[in-house]
């Protein structure tokens, strides 16, 4: 089963840089395309984050020893931001009329509902990983808060989503919308420590003996 998982997670790390490279490369013909507002989305970062820990995944499924702390803890974090990423698109932005012309459609829709339903199926069913301690439900908050306090403090300048942009709907408002992405990462994440109590398919068991009679 270990080769079986590694090539699922790979298989999922190839489709995230193949979305982000053809959207990259669509995205640069915007005449206001810069750079650093690209990978600022918090859509790209998230998926980002998911290759690398498919791709670290995959590597220690493959050994014969416990996978290190450091890389589960990896896996956990990654699985709560796109969860994030997958709820926030699906439930606040998908129904909003596109105003990029330059997006591409598969690729988003892998950035948030393939990659995000498989990395929390990954994560929910492989068991290649140890029971998260409760207190990683709020240590997830650190990367998503320096996020927005980066993104908000840079203004009008970049507004990549629409309910951070205080010229048009008030500071106030923002900052409930900041409250509650920090309350859904605090649920996510314990939810996504709650699953890895839990153990479906685990990876390092070996398959039963079948008798030869």
């Amino acid at each position: 089963m270990r080769a079986s998982v590694a090539v699922l997670r790979i298989a999922a790390a190839v489709a995230v840089l193949v979305a982000v490279v053809t959207q990259w490369e669509n995205s640069v013909r915007d005449p206001a395309y810069r750079f650093v507002d690209f990978f600022g989305y918090f859509t790209i970062q998230s998926n980002l984050i998911a290759l690398l820990a498919l791709l670290v995944g995959a590597f220690t499924v493959l050994r014969r020893t416990s996978p290190p702390r450091w890389t589960v803890a990896l896996r956990a974090g990654a699985t709560t931001y796109i969860a994030l990423t997958g709820l926030v698109f699906n439930l606040v932005l998908a129904g909003l009329p596109s105003t990029d012309p330059y997006t591409v459609g598969w690729a988003s829709d892998v950035f948030h509902r393939v990659i995000p339903l498989y990395v929390v199926l990954d994560w929910v069913v492989f068991a290649d990983r140890d029971r998260q301690p409760w207190r990683r439900s709020w240590q997830f908050l650190a990367f998503p808060l320096v996020w927005l306090i980066v993104v908000l403090a840079r203004g009008t300048d970049f507004v990549p989503y629409p309910f951070l942009d205080v010229a048009a709907l008030g500071g106030g408002v923002v900052a409930l919308w900041c409250v509650g992405i920090a309350l859904a990462v605090g649920v996510i994440g314990a939810l996504v420590v709650l699953a890895s109590r839990v153990r479906l398919l685990d990876p390092d068991r070996p398959s039963p003996q079948r008798n030869g009679s």
